[in-house]
Formats: C-alpha cells, sequence, structure tokens
C-alpha cells in the first residue's frame, strides 16, 4: 500500500503537486485568519454577562481547536511538498520554520486553553484573565506570521 502512495506522488507528482500546494495554502489561511475575529472579541470579553461570555469562550475555543487541526493537515502537506520538491531538511528558511513551529506548539498547549478555563470559573480575574489572553493571541499571530513569512519569502538565513 505504501508502495503504491510513493509510487503515485513522485510519478504523478506532476498533476498532483499543484494540488498539494492549493491544501497547504488553504489549510494556512484557516490555520491563521479566524484567529482575526477574536480581536474585537476581546473587548467584549470584558465587559460580556454569563450567557454571551460563555459563547465568546466556545468561540475562542473552536478557533484554537481548528487552528491546531488546520495545522495538522499543514504540516502533514509541507512534510509531503518537501518530499516531493526535494527540499532538503538543512534548508536555512525550512529549518527556521521548523523552530518556529516547534517553539509555537509549545507555546499554544499553554496559552489558550488554561486561561479560557479560568475565564470560566465563577471566581475569576476578568480584567487579569483577559489581559492574559490577548498577550496569548497577539503572541500567537505574531509567531504565525513568522512562520508564513519564512516559507513565502524564502530568506537565506545563513
Amino acid at each position: 500500500m505504501l508502495h503504491c502512495f510513493i509510487h503515485l506522488f513522485k510519478f504523478g507528482g506532476f498533476i498532483l503537486y499543484p494540488w498539494l500546494v492549493f491544501i497547504h495554502a488553504v489549510s494556512a489561511m484557516v490555520s491563521i485568519g479566524p484567529f482575526f475575529v477574536l480581536i474585537p472579541m476581546l473587548a467584549k470579553l470584558r465587559t460580556a454577562e454569563e450567557p454571551l461570555l460563555s459563547a465568546y469562550l466556545d468561540s475562542f475555543h473552536f478557533v484554537v481547536r481548528l487552528s491546531k487541526h488546520c495545522g495538522h493537515v499543514l504540516v502533514f502537506s509541507g512534510l509531503l511538498l518537501m518530499w516531493l520538491g526535494d527540499w532538503p531538511w538543512n534548508t536555512p528558511w525550512l529549518f527556521g520554520t521548523f523552530v518556529v513551529l516547534f517553539a509555537s506548539l509549545l507555546f499554544m498547549a499553554r496559552a489558550f486553553s488554561p486561561t479560557i478555563r479560568q475565564l470560566r470559573k465563577p471566581d475569576h480575574d476578568r480584567t487579569r484573565l483577559v489581559d492574559k489572553l490577548a498577550r496569548a493571541l497577539y503572541l500567537y499571530l505574531f509567531v504565525l506570521f513568522l512562520m508564513l513569512w519564512l516559507m513565502i519569502m524564502k530568506p537565506a538565513l545563513w
């Protein structure tokens, strides 16, 4: 089975490669785009009363999960593109992207969900937690744009 898969991509790659690039680009857009909806929601989180607060927190949680799952497609399609395009691991922009990617995985695992869980508790310091959520959101967007820059511009870092 694996041999057929390899044969399909290696020899039919001239047909499938553009589709793989498309899948990679769409998964990048879906991984980054929904976070922009959360920016105006931060102000609303500061003053929302309970039923609305829960809906806003559900939206945050959904965006984080959506980004995580699209990130899986993004990484898998990226690895296939590396393999089909014969890009070596030590290519500077690829290596830099993977360093930032692993750092972002560690960051994302602790940045959003624990803060959202604390905001759901009845006795919480909302101002401090929403500020923490805002910092995490802006820092994560910066990290995502850094990876996007590395992948698009392909800088010669060394």
